[in-house]
């Protein structure tokens, strides 16, 4: 929670300067971009996982499992797709799509159970991870001026992990659905007229005592920081440094997610 805070602080501190500026800046010298109702936008994000999960089945305990160092699960590209509508200037609804999918053939290099079944040093084990996330959310931009902005978001998150391993002994699985709200903030100022610096940061953890009542419990971290290129009103290149961080746990499977790293993208506004 101090590192959550701290990136925070960083992002209303990002965004502050720019606003207070933007109250003396005339209105009829805007900045471009910030003039639309539907903006789409394409990332390619080289981002490094992490990814560790266990399953129990059939009264057996799981063992913890290092996708990448243990199965030979490597980093990869991914594309992500967001979708902004904004009927009013201070108010947008968001979607993003993050299709994160590896595969991967190794030999086990360490002994471990998965799903009730032992897995022996030697065998061949053929990867699979299907992590698709999506973000449903909503962003209120209570400050909002020409050169600046700063908001409150709140949104969903679902991540539906899906982990299969094939060897000669048998294919095992796991699936979970990691569905947990969040809450955060988001910042934008303009450095140049055409030339904006934005940081969001969004998290919920849910509380130790709820966990039986909703039958698990989880948490999720995420934090973007990127700069925008506006070309035209339009149309704009990015650039930036994001980190997703999910955890989910339930009575059988427990799980940690995360992936990060730069990406590049371009963004196109109507």
């Amino acid at each position: 929670m101090q590192f959550s805070a701290t990136v925070l602080a960083a992002c209303v501190i990002l965004a502050m300067p720019a606003v207070a500026s933007a109250q003396f800046q005339p209105a009829r010298d805007p900045a471009i971009g910030e003039k639309y109702h539907i903006e789409g936008a394409v990332a390619l994000w080289n981002a490094e996982p992490s990814l560790i999960i266990s399953s129990e089945s059939l009264g057996i305990p799981g063992d913890t499992i290092d996708l990448v160092s243990d199965l030979g699960i490597q980093k990869k590209q991914i594309r992500e797709l967001r979708l902004v509508l904004r009927p009013g200037t201070k108010h947008k609804f968001r979607f993003s799509y993050l299709p994160v999918a590896y595969d991967a053939s190794s030999r086990v290099q360490r002994e471990f159970v998965f799903n009730g079944q032992r897995f022996r040093v030697g065998i061949p084990v053929n990867t699979t991870a299907k992590l698709p996330t999506y973000r449903f959310g909503y962003e209120y931009d209570f400050i909002y001026r020409d050169r600046g902005y700063l908001g409150a978001l709140v949104d969903v998150k679902y991540t539906d992990v899906e982990v299969t391993l094939d060897s000669p002994i048998g294919s095992e699985f796991t699936a979970q659905v990691a569905a947990i709200p969040t809450i955060g903030v988001v910042g934008r100022g303009y450095i140049l007229k055409n030339l904006s610096i934005t940081g969001e940061v969004s998290f919920f953890k849910v509380p130790d005592d709820l966990r039986e009542q909703v039958g698990g419990g989880g948490r999720y971290l995420d934090y973007d920081f990127y700069g925008t290129f506006n070309v035209t009103h339009n149309a704009g290149v990015q650039a930036g440094f994001r980190s997703v961080d999910v955890e989910y746990s339930s009575d059988l499977d427990a799980g940690r997610l995360k992936f990060t790293g730069l990406y590049v993208g371009g963004a196109l506004r109507f």
